[in-house]
């Protein structure tokens, strides 16, 4: 398989959890401008919504929209944990925090990172994610990943985003229990690895 991203991007996701699951996949680069890949494809014939992440299957087949990949990346391994069972009440919690992380906070996100938005609209989408997260906050603050005490892809989402704040002035100092969650995510071995492949941090000398 074939996992088409951009480094920090909300690709970042299905990539950690591909390493989480222990899935081997071939990883290229898109170009977000020209919409090339790195190894000269027109990304547009791949995936004609233009955007990471995209995974080509070894059929041939791709796969879009990130909530989608994660789970069916999951199933490969069920017994890695990282999506419960289909057809439980825990896989419907697990697809109701994708859903809330899809569009309560990645689509809020989006503007912050286009120079032309204006700043009252930049003031809006922050104050509108600190009213979110501050729903993920009372979730973290009773247990230590978002369906309780084992990791899913949920919260490789969860972290895949919330990193964006950094980068858009979104400050989450009133969320410690947030704050603890992207420290505990980011030493995981499986997500420093997915940070090191995508040149999001330097290799320990």
């Amino acid at each position: 398989m074939k996992l088409f991203y951009f480094p920090g991007a909300c690709s970042l996701s299905p990539h950690i959890v591909a390493l989480e699951a222990g899935i081997p996949v071939q990883l290229e680069r898109v170009d977000i401008k020209t919409k090339l890949t790195e190894s000269g494809q027109d990304f547009a014939k791949i995936n004609p919504k233009g955007y990471v992440p995209t995974l080509q299957l070894d059929n041939g087949e791709v796969l879009t929209e990130g909530p989608a990949i994660v789970q069916y990346l999951a199933d490969l391994k069920p017994e890695s944990g990282l999506a419960p069972a289909n057809g439980t009440l825990l896989r419907y919690r697990l697809q109701e925090m994708l859903g809330f992380i899809n569009t309560e906070l990645h689509k809020t996100y989006s503007p912050l990172f286009n120079p032309d938005t204006s700043e009252d609209v930049r003031a809006g989408r922050k104050a509108y994610l600190l009213k979110r997260y501050q729903l993920i906050e009372d979730v973290l603050a009773k247990q230590p990943w978002l369906l309780g005490d084992h990791f899913t892809a949920a919260d490789a989402y969860l972290f895949t985003i919330t990193a964006w704040a950094a980068y858009v002035d979104v400050d989450l100092s009133a969320f410690p229990a947030l704050l603890v969650f992207q420290k505990t995510v980011a030493q995981r071995p499986a997500v420093q690895k997915a940070m090191l492949e995508e040149g999001l941090i330097k290799a320990a000398a």
